[in-house]
């Protein structure tokens, strides 16, 4: 009987705390609903499907992944205006994606999108495709750091080639960021402590704001495919100034609303609100991203290589008693498995939509399996 009443009391518990989250979201979950009715009108007519698609990419692809690059520079910048700090990052953008169009013939992704199966822009689309970024911004309204890449190209591609090929650099990603992650700050406890410990002198803010800026500059060479994927392989130039005024101004919400949601993805973490530790972190993760640009030009998730490099980070810091983490070995292993759960989710989920838009796609995975 007690057992009973315990279980019923727990069931209501969830309940009521389930409502009242749906309760303070409503409005979100209202405009999302709006946002599947308008997919729904828009999907048979290829030109209003091509726009929409990239807005709902757009703006999904900036409020979740682009936290990984600029959220540490948002945490150890928290007291400055947010508009400055938006001015800075959007110069950053601009700059890159115009010198990618520039360079590469009216192409934004630098050639992200000349890999196999992404070639071609899409011609037709299915619902599907332009919901798809509509199921990232409700992943990440849970807070859950969701790939981009494989949600919104995944959908498009036409071949199972294409999709595996992604994850492939992703999963490597991952494991490389954290490896690294691990050996550096092992190897570099005792001098990252030092340099982490009392205030901050004024060239670390110098530092930090150009390292923040490579990053960002090289994250945009490998997601700027998750943006432009529905758009003509080679823009004109007033499609590119569309291209750049709507990112400009999402980036404005994300900034003002200091990185919503998502943002707690970052600040959960240790000591990212420290300038000089955040340098540290953002340093390793453009190096890593800028390798794998170099190795292919296969897209690949930068949700994986970011989050392989905070588990390692964490696991290392909570490990080494060099560091004061006020953390248990279980607490960190605990977060490191949420956020590997929830990538997970999101390849799952990513894959059966890809699924169900290309039914070729479940035949190559059959004829792949049979093979084997």
């Amino acid at each position: 009987m007690i057992a009973k009443a315990a279980q019923w009391l727990n069931q209501t518990f969830r309940l009521r705390v389930l409502r009242l989250f749906l309760y303070k979201e409503r409005k979100f979950y209202q405009l999302l609903i709006v946002f599947f009715i308008i997919a729904g009108i828009a999907y048979p007519y290829p030109e209003a499907a091509m726009w929409l698609g990239f807005l709902f990419a757009g703006y999904s692809a900036i409020a979740n992944d682009s936290i990984q690059t600029i959220g540490t520079f948002l945490a150890s910048n928290s007291k400055r205006p947010w508009w400055i700090l938006w001015l800075f990052i959007s110069v950053i953008f601009v700059a890159t994606m115009v010198y990618s169009w520039s360079t590469y013939e009216g192409d934004v992704s630098f050639e992200r999108l000349a890999s196999k199966g992404f070639k071609e822009a899409p011609r037709t689309f299915q619902f599907l495709q332009l919901a798809a970024p509509l199921v990232l911004l409700f992943l990440t309204r849970l807070k859950m750091p969701v790939s981009t890449t494989f949600l919104c190209l995944s959908v498009y591609s036409s071949d199972l080639e294409g999709i595996s090929g992604m994850l492939v650099k992703s999963v490597s990603g991952y494991l490389a960021a954290f490896l690294a992650a691990i050996v550096i700050w092992f190897l570099l406890a005792k001098p990252i402590k030092r340099f982490t410990t009392g205030e901050p002198s004024g060239i670390w803010t110098v530092l930090q704001w150009g390292i923040s800026g490579c990053l960002w500059a090289v994250w945009l060479m490998q997601d700027g495919a998750n943006i432009a994927v529905t758009l003509p392989r080679s823009l004109e130039f007033w499609q590119l100034l569309i291209f750049l005024g709507y990112i400009v101004i999402g980036l404005g919400i994300l900034f003002y609303l200091r990185g919503d949601k998502i943002q707690g993805i970052v600040t959960e973490k240790s000591q990212v609100e420290d300038v000089r530790a955040a340098s540290i972190v953002d340093l390793v993760y453009a190096i890593i991203l800028y390798i794998f640009k170099e190795v292919s030009n296969i897209p690949m998730s930068t949700t994986w290589v970011f989050l392989g490099l905070m588990a390692g980070r964490e696991l290392a810091m909570t490990l080494m008693k060099t560091y004061e983490t006020n953390r248990e070995m279980a607490t960190t292993l605990r977060i490191v498995r949420k956020d590997i759960l929830n990538a997970a989710i999101g390849l799952i989920v990513s894959i059966a939509i890809a699924i169900l838009v290309n039914p070729k796609i479940m035949g190559e995975i059959g004829q792949y399996f049979a093979n084997k």
